[in-house]
């Protein structure tokens, strides 16, 4: 068997030395909460769910199972952080394939951190003239920095520091994790 890579490797000593933010009962708790909101405001129009990728993945697919009534699901992939620790300018790589025109949209994502990324995606949404348009992230960070686009449902708090799991990652990986673990301090930026 290979050994783990120096990547590999870097991302399981973070895993090690992280601390537990929102452990998965917590976690799920809060995808239920949200689940219901959604389907008190939305069970009755037929919405277009769009998965933020990569993030936006594992909150979607945690919230699907909860949404019982009809919607459709498409996804959209804008990055700013491309697996670093820090983003940088906005790099589209896939618009959703089917129309927003007309319909009620939901976009879901991972985290509300600075909300550049997620401020792009709503106005993008908005200029296709949908018939409503919210937003849901599974975790947004405390802090006052960047934006503060609208968020519709809103799962968890996270305090302001780098955090991964549940669709957040650390260098591409952990994005698997059901609970949601902070960086240690010393490994912020590296």
């Amino acid at each position: 068997m290979n050994a783990l890579s120096p990547e590999a490797r870097h991302a399981q000593d973070a895993l090690d030395q992280a601390e537990l933010v929102h452990d998965e009962h917590a976690v799920n708790q809060a995808v239920r909460k949200m689940a219901a909101r959604i389907t008190a405001d939305l069970a009755e129009v037929d919405p277009l769910l769009l998965c933020v990728m990569n993030g936006g993945l594992a909150p979607t697919a945690m919230l699907m199972p909860h949404l019982v009534f009809p919607w459709k699901l498409d996804y959209l992939h804008a990055t700013r952080y491309r697996e670093q620790t820090s983003g940088t300018e906005l790099i589209w790589q896939r618009t959703p394939a089917q129309s927003l025109t007309g319909r009620h949209v939901l976009v879901i994502d991972d985290i509300l951190d600075e909300g550049h990324t997620l401020e792009a995606i709503l106005h993008y949404c908005e200029a296709q003239k949908p018939a409503s348009l919210r937003a849901a992230v599974l975790a947004q960070k405390i802090h006052d920095r960047g934006v503060r686009p609208p968020i519709d449902y809103i799962g968890l708090t996270v305090p302001d520091r780098y955090v991964f799991g549940c669709g957040m990652d650390y260098r591409g990986y952990w994005r698997n994790l059901p609970a949601i673990y902070a960086l240690p301090e010393h490994l912020e930026g590296h």
